[in-house]
């Protein structure tokens, strides 16, 4: 008899210290080392340092932040690289969902065509809010070429179609709170704690996130090729400094999610089905500002956000920031927006492909000097317009009648060379 009620209670034990262990599950975390083997990434090179390349980068820091999350009993840490290899996007996407992961965070560094542009960036999965400032997703989905198995998974998959965006959507829709609530926790220890400049938080359609079944982020920790942000990815000093930037915000992140959760989250409830968001009639930009300044993309005015349309009306230049027909989506951009600093930024419908009855669009080219027969502006274009108000000349070229027309007239001008030209409404 004793050694039955021992026996019972032995079992009753065992359940309990089970049923605890079950409950202490650990925070697993997948850290992505971008790129890596035959992958470079971005690279230059200097006479100082000699060449920096970004996958030696990107796995310095990653190290450094697992290292900080190992020596912490609440978390799990799972490396898709440790070393100078490619794994491919299917293969760090594939260790990520097999691991049930709670976490992806995905390292990079940042370049640009132009010496110019610096600051940290930080991208979740979703539906491009633009087609404009591409290069970002260019640079990380080119990878796929690399790898057979990539092409394979990925190669089916037609970005710009509506099947495509619709079903992209849906399957995020539920990690991108908690992959926007991350991204923001990450740049905003990149300015208080670092004291450098980030350039936001943002939606973009890059593989390496697009495949992972939980919150996900891929962090651009600055650009290689400017000359002083470079020196500080390469040092070891900047190296640690982003990785406890990384780690705090993570913690962050985890306090929050254990609040929401009531300090659990080793069992998830299957949430209900939310119903299709339906688009709306108009398309919505936010209004960041109005000044009869121009500024060019990457002025800090703009406090580091992309997507930027400019429309010139009556002397004052516009700037409008994203665009989507998605309620959800509209109301993302315009926290963005504050969250950069636009704090009276509103949101402004424009009705799709609507004629103006009282004007017509066209594209300022040139505000300035005069040019001089030479200019690569006259050469393309002989016919433009020349005006001069106030000591300042003003070269455009065009008319057209939809905002959708003046942006495609926009796009095939800056595809000859010609940059920073402005979206002008006249009026009859």
């Amino acid at each position: 008899m004793y050694k039955q009620n021992f026996k019972i209670i032995l079992s009753f034990l065992f359940i309990l210290l089970s049923n605890f262990i079950f409950s202490q599950k650990k925070f697993t975390i997948v850290l992505d080392a971008g790129h890596g083997g035959s992958d470079h990434g971005a690279n230059r090179s200097y006479n100082d340092i000699g060449r920096v390349a970004e996958k030696d980068i990107t796995l310095a820091i990653v190290l450094k932040l697992g290292n900080m999350l190992e020596k912490n009993k609440d978390f799990k840490v799972i490396y898709t690289r440790k070393i100078d290899e490619y794994p491919s996007l299917s293969d760090r996407t594939n260790l990520a969902n097999r691991s049930k992961a709670d976490l992806f965070v995905s390292v990079h560094c940042n370049a640009s065509g132009r010496s110019g542009p610096y600051g940290t960036e930080t991208y979740v999965q979703g539906p491009d809010q633009n087609d404009t400032n591409l290069e970002v997703a260019k640079r990380e989905n080119d990878v796929i070429y690399l790898d057979e198995k990539d092409k394979q998974t990925f190669g089916s998959y037609d970005p710009s179609s509506p099947e495509s965006l619709i079903a992209l959507k849906l399957q995020q829709s539920k990690y991108l709170e908690s992959s926007l609530l991350l991204g923001g926790f990450v740049e905003n220890n990149f300015v208080n704690k670092d004291k450098r400049f980030s350039r936001g938080v943002f939606q973009k359609n890059l593989h390496v996130l697009r495949m992972n079944a939980m919150p996900s982020v891929l962090i651009e920790t600055g650009f290689i090729n400017h000359p002083e942000e470079s020196h500080y990815l390469a040092s070891d000093k900047g190296q640690e400094e982003i990785a406890s930037s990384i780690y705090d915000a993570i913690i962050s992140y985890k306090k929050a999610v254990d609040r929401k959760s009531g300090g659990s989250i080793a069992i998830k409830k299957p949430e209900p089905e939310k119903p299709t968001e339906l688009p709306l009639k108009n398309d919505f930009r936010i209004l960041l500002m109005s000044s009869p300044m121009k500024f060019n993309d990457g002025d800090p005015a703009l406090k580091g956000l992309n997507y930027i349309l400019q429309i010139k009306e009556n002397g004052q230049y516009k700037y409008y920031y994203g665009v989507t027909n998605m309620a959800s989506v509209r109301d993302i951009n315009l926290k963005t927006a504050k969250d950069a600093g636009f704090r009276n930024a509103f949101a402004v419908g424009f009705m799709p492909n609507q004629k103006l009855s009282t004007g017509y669009y066209t594209i300022e080219l040139h505000a300035g000097e005069k040019l001089n027969g030479n200019s690569p502006i006259l050469l393309a274009y002989k016919n433009a317009e020349r005006n001069k108000e106030n000591g300042v000349f003003y070269y455009t070229y065009g008319k057209v009648y939809t905002l959708e027309d003046a942006v495609k007239l926009q796009k095939e001008i800056e595809a000859k060379g010609i940059k920073n030209t402005v979206i002008q409404k006249v009026y009859k």
